[in-house]
């Protein structure tokens, strides 16, 4: 691990290629291949912030499952994550995501668009705190959302939480992704890992801590892509 940097935490490389070509690959919608394509020769190492394509399949399936129609995304990048959750959500539904970077939305937009789904996405440009604590103030997006994924900065996930379990409605489900870090989370301090590893490793060690801990929520944590939290709201 100190050598390379995975999204995966799978160990074998063989058995991530064999999930992605045998049940991700032949079922990713053309658009969404496009995105994750072109994200790549684009922004380079930096294309690491897009959602896993298996992990975005599981997405997707959650969302049908629930029978999700609104959800919230805060952290787009270029919308790999956006277009699997607008492509499941039913014709009237609703998103909105929220990202600072513009120029990275607008770069996969053309897509979204080519997909015919554009229509279920509010892109709002903020930082997350200001946008969900402006969702909170109009007194209208309280318990309104089936779906919120948060792919944002890592040292506030706990600092959203709060206000993400007010804007979830109850029996809603919220999304952390990311919460393994490279499977960081399991070494310890003076174990050998890259320096993007280390960056949030005690970020979401103390997440993790405090999700399990929240009697507010039952969560889950599941070893797909870099690790992905479930947190239903119970009340």
């Amino acid at each position: 691990m100190a050598d390379e940097i995975h999204k995966c935490i799978l160990q074998s490389g063989a058995l991530l290629e064999y999930i992605l070509k045998t049940s991700t690959y032949p079922k990713e919608h053309e658009q969404l291949k496009q995105i994750r394509e072109t994200t790549t020769v684009k922004y380079k190492i930096r294309s690491i912030m897009t959602l896993a394509a298996d992990e975005a399949q599981f997405i997707s399936m959650l969302l049908k499952l629930t029978n999700a129609k609104k959800t919230l995304e805060v952290g787009v990048f270029t919308g790999y994550s956006l277009l699997a959750t607008a492509l499941a959500l039913p014709e009237d539904g609703k998103i909105i995501a929220v990202d600072p970077d513009r120029e990275a939305f607008e770069f996969g937009l053309p897509h979204i668009k080519k997909a015919g789904v554009d229509h279920k996405i509010n892109y709002i440009q903020s930082d997350g705190t200001s946008a969900l604590k402006n969702l909170l103030d109009n007194g209208k997006e309280e318990g309104s959302f089936d779906f919120v994924f948060m792919d944002a900065d890592k040292e506030n996930y706990i600092h959203y939480h709060d206000m993400l379990l007010k804007l979830v409605r109850v029996g809603g489900v919220i999304a952390y992704d990311n919460t393994l870090w490279f499977g960081s989370v399991a070494l310890g301090e003076s174990d050998p890992m890259p320096d993007l590893a280390k960056k949030h490793r005690a970020d979401l060690l103390k997440l993790n801590s405090y999700l399990a801990s929240d009697a507010r929520i039952e969560s889950t944590i599941l070893s797909i892509g870099d690790g992905l939290t479930l947190c239903r709201r119970l009340h």
